[in-house]
């Protein structure tokens, strides 16, 4: 039998290609089928590095049956296997990074689950007013675009905690930054910022922000309100001073400024954690006594590139530096005294005119310039005696350098030092230099020592977390300006009513005690934004207390001994981390719980009663 001859060309198709559907093209490339399963499973897509233009549109309908798939369900249904859309997980990431995309559409609001979303290296110019619709939304990447403004609807984004907008072309952010209270990262360097808003203040959870490489003048005093901040990077603007407030940063540990125009530096008193001040290439002139005594915890010091002519011998109240760069500088000499500094491990000082130190000595390197200055110190006894307060023996120069760190930082640290019990006289002390950060952390008390009553005129800050300690006693009540109080770890069963007297407290942490209830007394808190308990035994969470915390931001009852849940908790609105984890209750359902904390309070008001 004769062959029958095919109509038309002899098609040749090749080899298949797995990725053809993301081929560079000018529409929209489909979707594998098996990709989109497996978001639907994992509750992720990742569609980085496709050399797409446009996101296809199945995307933003991901856990919406299209027409084939719901004719299939009756089929799947009777043949009992399958993929089913029962067993969808909730679509929370997002990765569309590494493409060409010029623009992403208002469907991306359909997305009300995501929690990651990235975009970085596109081409995007702008962000779509649906971005405002992902509620759950912690993590924006957006870095590596050509994004020119942040749409309005961006900052209804509250539960965002990082934002990556490094290189793009932003010119300025909105008042409305300030919304964003939930964030505690963000990454806006490179870009083409010019000022910033008083309300970046606002931020107070923030305790990562790089603003380097953009073309700042100023930076409002507002910013000394972000106390949470632990790194600072201003570097590569064009800044010419800077505010005091940015000296109140109390957990600041790292700050960068250099490449700008600064001619002086601010008094850095309320900064008692700062580690890393890097200022190099500016115009500074002189490093004065009282900035010097604000940096007694300093650890790296970088003013290479400066013009200071002078290097006060005072630099030794800096005990603890290790890293000092000078290059670059006008020092004609370097006071002897800088040889006792024994911690120091690299000292720059190359491009000075010093004079009065043979080059051979300075090219022998940092051991043996200290050593060097360390024995013209000993050959002349005018200046070792400048160098011992009081006393031949310096037998009082521990007590003059502790109590001058006392009045610079106005923080007392007797952390971890096994300590059972202070005596009054550290208390009289700090008391008299104004202290009011107290640090008696991880040590062995079993009460509070009773001369910590001297400090609660001006105590603001008090930690006694990872300690023994069973009763809080009631003078405590009288700490009215505490706003942070760390009781963690410890064996407390209450607390005093006196404690209803801390009228300024924002912050407590009770987690890892032994409290079966909700101390009454949080009922009088009224300022309080930030509760922890978690790791008790609490049994109830008592709906007469918890409302009149107007303020109340984060609750954590994590790990308690909880069976129900009041939905009358749902109308508790301003919380914006709710934490339930770890409780034996049924409802919500842990599903719910994952959600995050709006879609937590929503699904509560739905089971209230009408």
């Amino acid at each position: 039998m004769s062959r029958i001859p095919r109509s038309g060309p002899r098609v040749n198709r090749g080899k298949p290609n797995p990725h053809a559907c993301f081929n560079h093209q000018k529409k929209e490339p489909p979707l594998c089928t098996e990709l989109i399963k497996l978001a639907r499973k994992s509750g992720q897509l990742n569609l980085s590095g496709r050399g797409m233009i446009e996101v296809p549109d199945m995307v933003w309908n991901i856990n919406n049956p299209t027409e084939d798939e719901r004719k299939a369900m009756t089929v799947s249904l009777d043949q009992g296997d399958g993929d089913h859309w029962w067993d969808q997980s909730d679509f929370t990431k997002l990765y569309l990074s590494s493409n060409q995309i010029s623009s992403i559409p208002d469907e991306i609001g359909n997305l009300r689950s995501l929690t990651v979303l990235e975009l970085q290296d596109n081409m995007l110019v702008t962000l779509p007013n649906g971005i405002g619709e992902l509620l759950q939304l912690s993590k924006l990447n957006i870095s590596h675009n050509k994004i020119e403004k942040l749409p309005d609807a961006f900052f209804q984004l509250k539960e965002l905690r990082l934002i990556l907008g490094q290189h793009n072309l932003l010119e300025e952010l909105s008042d409305d930054i300030g919304n964003l209270s939930m964030l505690e990262q963000v990454d806006l360097s490179h870009n083409k910022l010019t000022s910033l808003p008083a309300t970046i203040g606002f931020l107070s959870r923030l305790t990562r922000l790089n603003l380097s490489h953009n073309s700042l003048a100023a930076v409002p005093p507002d910013i000394g309100s972000m106390n949470a901040l632990q790194i600072l990077d201003l570097s590569w603007n064009r800044l010419k001073s800077l505010p005091e407030q940015l000296g109140t940063l109390c957990h600041m540990e790292q700050l960068f400024l250099q490449q700008n125009e600064l001619r002086a530096l601010p008094s850095f008193s309320g900064c008692p954690k700062l580690k890393e001040l890097h200022a190099g290439n500016n115009q500074i002139t002189e490093l004065p006594i009282d900035v010097l005594e604000t940096l007694l915890s300093l650890k790296t010091l970088d003013l290479k590139n400066n013009k200071i002519k002078v290097l006060l011998p005072d630099i030794t109240m800096i005990q603890g530096l290790e890293r000092l760069d000078l290059t670059n500088n006008d020092l004609a000499t370097l006071p002897y005294t800088l040889g006792t500094m024994t911690h120091i491990h690299c000292l720059g000082v190359e491009g000075n005119p010093l004079r009065a130190i043979r080059k051979d000595i300075l090219k022998r390197g940092t051991v043996h310039l200290l050593k060097w200055l360390q024995e013209r110190l000993s050959e002349n006894p005018e200046n070792a005696k400048r160098r011992t307060p009081s006393g031949s023996d310096g037998s009082d120069l521990v007590e003059s350098i502790e109590r001058f760190s006392l009045k610079a930082t106005h923080a007392l640290d007797l952390s971890k030092q096994s300590l059972k019990d202070v005596p009054e006289e550290i208390f009289k002390l700090a008391a008299e230099c104004d202290v009011k950060q107290i640090e008696l952390s991880k040590n062995n008390f079993t009460s509070l020592p009773k001369g910590l009553e001297l400090m609660c005129p001006t105590m603001s800050e008090l930690s006694v977390g990872f300690n023994r300690i069973s009763e809080v006693p009631a003078y405590l009540g009288c700490a009215t300006h505490l706003t942070f109080l760390d009781l963690r770890n410890n064996l407390l069963a209450g607390l005093p009513k006196e404690l209803r007297m801390l009228s300024c407290i924002r912050e407590v942490n009770l987690s890892f005690n032994r409290l079966s209830k909700l101390p009454d007394v949080i009922r009088s808190w009224a300022t309080l934004e930030i509760l922890f308990l978690s790791d008790n035994h609490i049994d109830e969470v008592d709906m007469e207390i918890l409302p009149q915390l107007k303020q109340l931001a984060v609750l954590d009852l994590r790990n308690n001994n909880i069976s129900q849940v009041p939905p009358e908790l749902g109308n508790m609105r301003q919380l914006r981390n709710l934490q339930l984890e770890g409780n034996p209750f049924r409802n919500p359902r842990p599903a719910i719980l994952s959600k995050g904390t709006s879609a937590l309070l929503e699904f509560l008001r739905d089971r209230i009663p009408r």
